[in-house]
């Protein structure tokens, strides 16, 4: 018989996921459907999301074959029955103040800083890029980790350095590039862009790097698709874009500069954007979403 989600001590809650204690050395990890914009977490949730989230990074983990957290797979006896599906069985570790982004492409905060500098997180570019341009190669641009409901600020190496000292910064770099590279060459054999991406990392006792967290999913990395790729303009991304362009426009009424939180999403804004999530899985990991634990499409 399966535990209770009330028979583990809740941890923490993120804007997407809630962290159970199952006992000295594991968590529980659970993704919800709950979905975030403009560093507000909706009312609105996006069905099926968060069993998205948790089986794109159960391929990732498994394709990727790096050290990572988890300790059970998708179906693990811990996970209690409600949460199969968007749960994940994790090591306890600590984990390093950073966050890892990996671009292949200019877009997002990485195109302010360019515009701004020439540079992004210290890191000289070319003239002349615009958004969504390919750069030369793939450049590490970390990000210092905020609490919820503020910005993550980017920061250059020199900043990593200062918060986990040279040889963990070193390590972390190497790390990010890498793994970015191997999904991006993944990705682009199904005709899919990754343009950038997040990773969180965590120690092993013996001072090695450990991936934890999510990887390679939606919700910390841009998709496109390399068909319709258009430098120049905003790509259509494989991810929450739909909501971020209904929240901006005319038809939402939300000012996002001002003090009052975005309102409900529409249905049709729900269910598109879900379907979103799901076709990214599937283009992906050339898998059936319609199979995976927890409930069926």
């Amino acid at each position: 018989m399966r535990p209770t989600l009330e028979s583990y001590r809740h941890v923490a809650s993120g804007k997407v996921r809630e962290l159970y204690e199952i006992d000295a050395d594991t968590l529980l990890m659970v993704s919800t459907d709950r979905i975030s914009a403009y560093d507000h977490v909706l009312d609105s949730l996006i069905p099926d999301k968060g069993r998205v989230l948790t089986a794109m990074s159960f391929f990732w983990f498994e394709t990727l074959g790096i050290a990572n957290h988890l300790v059970g797979g998708p179906d693990d006896p811990r996970i209690p029955a409600a949460e199969l599906g968007r749960s994940m069985v994790v090591r306890k570790l600590p984990m390093l103040p950073v966050e890892c982004v990996a671009r292949g492409y200019l877009t997002g905060s990485g195109l302010l800083d360019y515009r701004a500098t020439g540079s992004v997180c210290g890191i000289s570019l070319p003239p002349g890029l615009q958004e969504a341009s390919r750069l030369p190669m793939p450049i590490f641009t970390p990000a210092s980790k905020a609490a919820i409901g503020d910005h993550d600020e980017n920061i250059d190496f020199a900043g990593v350095v200062e918060r986990v000292g040279e040889p963990t910064a070193r390590a972390l770099r190497d790390a990010t590039l890498d793994i970015y590279m191997r999904g991006a060459e993944l990705a682009a054999s199904r005709g899919i862009i990754l343009a950038d991406t997040k990773f969180e990392f965590g120690l092993a006792p013996d001072g090695s790097l450990v991936l934890a967290d999510e990887v390679l999913t939606p919700d910390s990395s841009r998709y496109w698709d390399a068909g319709i790729h258009t430098p120049g303009v905003v790509q259509p991304s494989f991810d929450k874009q739909i909501v971020r362009n209904w929240l901006t426009g005319p038809e939402s009424g939300w000012d996002r500069t001002g003090p009052v939180p975005p309102p409900p999403l529409p249905g049709d804004v729900v269910a598109r954007t879900r379907a979103r999530y799901v076709e990214a899985y599937e283009t992906i990991s050339g898998r059936s979403f319609a199979q995976w634990p927890g409930g069926a499409l």
